[in-house]
């Protein structure tokens, strides 16, 4: 290979015009989808103070803020619900309630734009009283097999209120094939499954916990979340959910695992989404308000990163405020 001065590759990059021309482009606002958190009541639009900029919504507050989300050509939303005071149980039974929050919200959003994909988690974390993923055994473990058959109520309840798309993220056993299994026999055939296949026990969920109210009450969640010390087992978990029916993987969080994400690229052909989560969302906040880099080139520089490395969808906190931070 000849070198220098022959070979002067400040040439590729010396205008702006070549740069775009030669770099790959960041991606368009269909390629991402906003998480978004759901309350019961009337008229509430509640600030996270974790998270800048990102609010817990009533169903009619969050109508009135897609039209601006929709019209910027965002692919889809990500809907979590937020149980209120006594509605959380052992069992997390209001997650496949017909009537619950979640459920009303969409149809009301499928009502309002029936072209916006919704997507829906699919956990019980939030509505259990210990704040685990699904009900503990008399060891006060969770049971595997028991999450697997709630988490599969609570899909085939969000594919009947008009879901696209079911989101497991409680990291179970077999939760996808059971989830498969049970949208099938309920006529859900077309209903997608996005499993959080290689969900790592992060230090970087603060601010989502804050938001939903669903930190474990005793324990941690390493048991059943893949620890981040261990990349074959992580990568193993998103092959065996692409076996069990997954219709899409997806790597959380992103920012710290690259080397996941572009490996799981390399060894699959289905979609691959990269979750942005709350901590990689406030952490740029905090630099930013701290002086300490532009907070829109940050933004832009991890996002590049994302797609760089393999991530066909990102689902990330940024999606509401994309023409103010990618079309400038």
């Amino acid at each position: 290979m000849r070198g220098f001065p022959q070979i002067r590759l400040r040439r590729l990059r010396r205008t702006e015009t070549l740069r775009r021309m030669f770099d790959i482009p960041l991606p368009g606002p269909e390629k991402f989808i906003w998480p978004v958190f759901i309350v019961d009541g009337n008229n509430r639009r509640e600030p996270i103070s974790s998270m800048p900029g990102q609010y817990r919504f009533s169903i009619d507050r969050l109508l009135k803020e897609l039209p601006g989300v929709v019209s910027a050509g965002i692919g889809g939303i990500l809907i979590f619900g937020v149980a209120g005071k006594g509605k959380k149980d052992n069992l997390g039974t209001m997650a496949f309630n017909e009537k619950g929050t979640v459920q009303k919200a969409i149809r009301s959003i499928k009502s309002e734009f029936p072209d916006l994909i919704v997507y829906t988690d699919v956990c019980l974390c939030a509505y259990t009283n210990h704040g685990h993923c699904g009900p503990l055994d008399r060891n006060g473990e969770v049971d595997n097999d028991k999450t697997n058959q709630i988490l599969s109520r609570t899909a085939v309840s969000h594919a009947a209120a008009g879901a696209d798309c079911v989101a497991p993220s409680a990291m179970m056993d077999g939760q996808v094939l059971s989830i498969r299994n049970a949208l099938d026999k309920a006529g859900f055939q077309q209903t997608l499954i996005m499993s959080y296949s290689s969900k790592f026990a992060s230090a970087m969920y603060g601010p989502f916990r804050d938001a939903e109210n669903s930190a474990p009450g005793k324990g941690d969640r390493k048991g059943y979340q893949a620890s981040y010390g261990n990349s074959k087992l992580a990568l193993m978990e998103s092959q065996l959910d692409e076996q069990e029916g997954a219709d899409i993987l997806m790597v959380k969080p992103s920012l710290f695992y690259l080397d996941i994400l572009a490996e799981l690229r390399k060894r699959t052909n289905l979609p691959v989404a990269a979750y942005n989560v709350s901590g990689e969302y406030s952490m740029l906040i905090a630099a930013a308000e701290r002086g300490w880099g532009d907070l829109k080139q940050m933004v832009r520089e991890s996002t590049i990163a994302l797609s760089r490395a393999g991530a066909d969808i990102i689902i990330s906190y940024w999606a509401n405020r994309y023409k103010e931070i990618f079309r400038t």
